[in-house]
């Protein structure tokens, strides 16, 4: 009878030992029941121990398929095994999860069969990783496009020359069409070639309303929206002024907007729905900075996507999934973000496509080295 009370104590021990782990825990048992979540994985999952108690994992997982495969690996072989950068979709959470995880054998329970799960949230590391990836692009494709830029453009000049001095040599009119259209197709080029090479000055900041700029930018997608798109606002009216420069910023915002109208017009079928959002975060890595306050501007569609085998270059120059498209959008507002410190990103996956603009405030001592 003293046998009992005492496993008991040790079972209480164990799980308050677990509560004091930063790394979430679930424990389940064969049947794939849930016997126990510690406080980490409650606040990770978005439940509580005695919601969930008894319940099947599948209920706290949108597709627990992705782990019933770790478990099994880990109960068959009787040993622990672990999985990195696994997707998990929480159905009380919010959004998705990337996480590392290690499943093992766990007797203690009681449970015949039982294993404990410990997983850690890599979502933020993978995003520091994928903005530090973002950030070198930039790097590299500005660099990339000043250079195919100038290599065009210097050309061109010499080749509309030749056909204004070849036009004036034409007595037949109908020839001197010919030369008005290299004439027309050279200028659209240095057209491109100048949007390439982005504004020639310092961005001209001064303190603006960034729902100022978003309002006007909405109005502007309104007057060419597809029909049946509608376009919803979700603004924080508390942010505070930004120090950005008006011209750039509206581009960055037109670019990315025009995108998601352009995504829209592809849903046949069903209602095309374009949010702009503002939040302000607080205490966000921008590359290797860390900022006090950042404001968030978000481009939410429920259009098809991004494509799988564009996520990875999606903001170089010249790359586009449209075969109308000039590929330059996207590389020009990230370039245009970038000069007021801030950075574009973007989730995507069929029905949800998410481009978010960060935007630093520069209050006192806003930067600091990112640990």
């Amino acid at each position: 009878m003293a046998a009992q009370p005492s496993h008991r104590m040790a079972t209480a021990d164990s799980g308050r030992i677990l509560d004091s782990l930063s790394t979430s825990v679930l424990i389940v048992d064969r049947a794939r029941s849930l016997l126990f979540l510690n406080v980490s994985a409650e606040t990770l999952f978005g439940v509580s121990r005695n919601q969930v108690r008894g319940r099947p994992l599948a209920e706290l997982l949108e597709d627990s398929a992705v782990l019933d495969e770790v478990i099994d690996r880990a109960a068959t072989t009787s040993r622990p095994f672990s999985r990195r950068e696994l997707q998990l979709r929480p159905i009380y959470g919010d959004g998705e999860l990337v996480v590392d995880c290690t499943v093992a054998p766990y007797e203690e329970s009681g449970a015949p069969g039982a294993v404990l799960i410990e997983i850690s949230d890599a979502t933020q590391h993978q995003r520091i990783t994928r903005e530090t990836a973002l950030l070198t692009q930039i790097g590299g494709s500005r660099l990339m496009i000043r250079q195919l830029a100038h290599e065009i453009k210097n050309p061109l000049g010499g080749l509309r020359g030749a056909a204004q001095l070849l036009a004036r040599q034409l007595d037949d009119a109908s020839m001197r069409e010919y030369t008005t259209v290299i004439i027309s197709e050279a200028d659209r080029l240095v057209t491109l070639v100048d949007t390439l090479l982005g504004p020639g000055h310092l961005p001209r900041k001064k303190s603006i309303n960034i729902h100022e700029l978003l309002q006007h930018v909405g109005h502007l997608l309104g007057a060419d929206a597809p029909p049946g798109v509608v376009i919803d606002r979700d603004y924080d009216p508390s942010l505070p002024p930004l120090n950005l420069d008006r011209d750039l910023i509206i581009q960055a915002m037109l670019n990315l907007g025009k995108n998601a109208m352009q995504a829209l017009a592809q849903t046949a079928g069903r209602s095309g729905r374009l949010v702009l959002r503002t939040r302000a975060l607080t205490n966000v890595n921008i590359g290797a900075r860390r900022h006090r306050l950042v404001a968030s501007v978000q481009f939410e569609d429920n259009g098809p996507g991004v494509p799988e085998h564009l996520r990875d270059t999606l903001f170089y120059p010249l790359v586009t999934g449209r075969a109308d498209g000039t590929g330059l959008g996207l590389a020009v507002a990230q370039d245009l973000v970038s000069r007021h410190d801030g950075l574009i990103e973007f989730e995507s996956r069929p029905g949800l496509t998410i481009f978010t603009i960060l935007l630093p405030f520069h209050v006192t001592d806003h930067t600091s080295q990112a640990p």
